[in-house]
């Protein structure tokens, strides 16, 4: 007896409703009917505007700041399972706090795991995401995690460059098993810029282990706020003697002066996905970031969670 799917039903927060619309198109089904009401205090309450009955609900919606787009994704999930939705999974291309994923001092929190708690209390019966600050995150959360890996998309996109000594790097230490997961296509090698932090968002020093020399740089990274790392590791690369440097980041948080500090660094460009909505003022006043979109690849893994196919699959890289 062939397996039975259940309707495919999918819906996106306001924060991240470009790339929902891609995810969508590529998918083959317009996103559902939904509507942000919002009281004059600023509480927000979304609400359906079909029914998702019996349906398998994929709700899109990346958790960067604002702290609105998180609680509007806890109330879609809470919405949804009030509506008698048959599964509910939370498409969260960028999660937010998985920078908080451990007490690295006395008395802070653990953000990662107590975002993981709400999306769980919430009703969500899985999640997506693509590229956590730290694979391990997977382990905070008491359902099926789908961890999509950024390196399909990236990888073509390096090779099309036929850079002639090609090395990758991390610019820092954390990043270091990630830097050799993307050397292994390329069987190139490996530098580290190790760092050292006054404070968050402020780098005290920095230093290079490996030999850049006349090397066409590649910098890995998962995130990329401020840019201040990015910058000052890429400075530090061509004051050693490369040839090019360039930055790969999947999730472009880009706050404060981001935009103007990759624009006059050193980079040759910076590469990043859609996974969160770019200010489009802000980019075309800068010319070095270039956007590849994830939309293909989660439309892929929404098709195969529906129809009990394999996640993995859609990570061989030719």
């Amino acid at each position: 007896m062939p397996l039975q799917f259940n309707t495919v039903k999918l819906f996106a927060g306001s924060g991240t409703v470009e790339l929902a619309e891609k995810i969508s198109t590529s998918y083959g089904k317009p996103l559902g009917d939904m509507t942000l009401s919002k009281f004059s205090d600023g509480e927000i309450q979304p609400f359906y505007n079909e029914s998702v009955r019996g349906s398998d609900v994929f709700l899109i919606q990346s958790t960067n700041q604002p702290n609105d787009n998180l609680l509007e994704l806890l109330f879609m999930i809470d919405a949804a399972k009030r509506a008698s939705a048959h599964y509910i999974t939370v498409v969260v291309p960028y999660l937010g706090y998985a920078r908080q994923d451990r007490k690295d001092k006395p008395r802070v929190a653990i953000g990662a795991k107590l975002i993981a708690n709400l999306i769980v209390a919430a009703g969500a019966h899985r999640i997506m995401t693509m590229d956590l600050h730290a694979a391990q995150i997977q382990g905070f959360f008491d359902i099926p995690v789908d961890h999509l890996d950024g390196s399909i998309i990236f990888v073509p996109y390096i090779k099309s460059l036929n850079l002639p000594n090609l090395t990758i790097a991390s610019p820092d230490m954390g990043g270091s098993y990630r830097a050799r997961t993307f050397a292994k296509f390329f069987n190139a090698e490996v530098i580290i810029c190790d760092k050292r932090r006054k404070r968050a968002n402020e780098i005290e020093s920095m230093s290079i282990i490996g030999d850049v020399k006349d090397q066409d740089v590649v910098l890995i990274d998962d995130i990329c706020d401020t840019a201040g790392t990015l910058s000052k590791a890429a400075a530090l690369i061509m004051e050693n003697g490369a040839r090019s440097v360039r930055a790969v980041c999947t999730h472009a948080v880009l706050s404060g002066k981001a935009y103007d500090t990759i624009e006059n660094s050193v980079l040759t460009e910076m590469i990043v996905t859609d996974t969160i909505q770019l200010n489009s003022e802000k980019q075309r006043s800068c010319s070095k970031i270039k956007v590849l979109s994830t939309a293909d690849l989660f439309a892929g893994a929404i098709k195969n969670v529906n129809e009990h196919g394999s996640i993995s699959d859609l990570f061989d890289i030719k």
